[in-house]
């Protein structure tokens, strides 16, 4: 009898996330020509070696929370779910995919095939430079996307569509724009660390 491997993405959650340290906001609609505004949430806890489990909800009604689960490959962990930068990578191609469908779909552009491959390119001293004295550092030194579609649609109205779904991509701006960021350590429930940038 072969033993299935357990390998766990995650679940719907029945309950909403409850943060501790802000509070979730209400969405509210916009009024035209603002934007809309919307949060999404996480509440996140470490397991048993690098297992994590996460509950991330979107404030937009209709968005059910879901329950992640985060691992790493052994020895530090037991790969019993995908890395955080899996989720990070997937977060940014499904992003575009959505803003491309979403928008052929409003424009009524014919496409027979939409795909879209991504390589992204990281680098850390992790696992083989603490031995030797250093830090922790880690970075990311290229996103390279292809988007791939098959169309009887005129080149120019295909490379309209990219660009308005790069140009409407909540995912793809964070990437390419410096964006305000804060950073809080909460130690035995006291703010040991607060930082912040842009």
């Amino acid at each position: 009898m072969s033993e299935e491997k357990f390998f766990h993405v995650g679940d719907r959650s029945n309950e909403p996330i409850a943060p501790s340290q802000f509070e979730v906001g209400p969405f509210t609609k916009a009024r035209h020509p603002e934007p809309y505004r919307f949060d999404v949430n996480l509440v996140a806890e470490a397991g048993n070696m690098q297992s994590k489990t996460g509950t991330v909800s979107v404030n937009i009604p209709g968005f059910s929370p879901v329950t992640l689960y985060c691992d790493e490959q052994p020895p530090v962990g037991e790969d019993t779910a995908p890395p955080p930068l899996a989720f990070f990578a997937a977060g940014i191609g499904f992003c575009l995919m959505t803003h491309l469908t979403d928008i052929l779909t409003a424009r009524k552009i014919q496409v027979d095939s939409l795909k879209l491959e991504q390589r992204i390119q990281f680098r850390t001293n992790l696992g083989h430079m603490r031995e030797h004295g250093y830090m922790t550092e880690g970075g990311c030194d290229m996103v390279e996307t292809h988007v791939i579609i098959d169309s009887p649609e005129s080149k120019e109205k295909i490379m309209d569509l990219l660009s308005e779904a790069e140009g409407g991509c909540m995912a793809h701006y964070a990437l390419r724009n410096p964006i305000p960021w804060s950073t809080r350590l909460v130690y035995n429930g006291e703010e040991a660390v607060s930082r912040s940038g842009n």
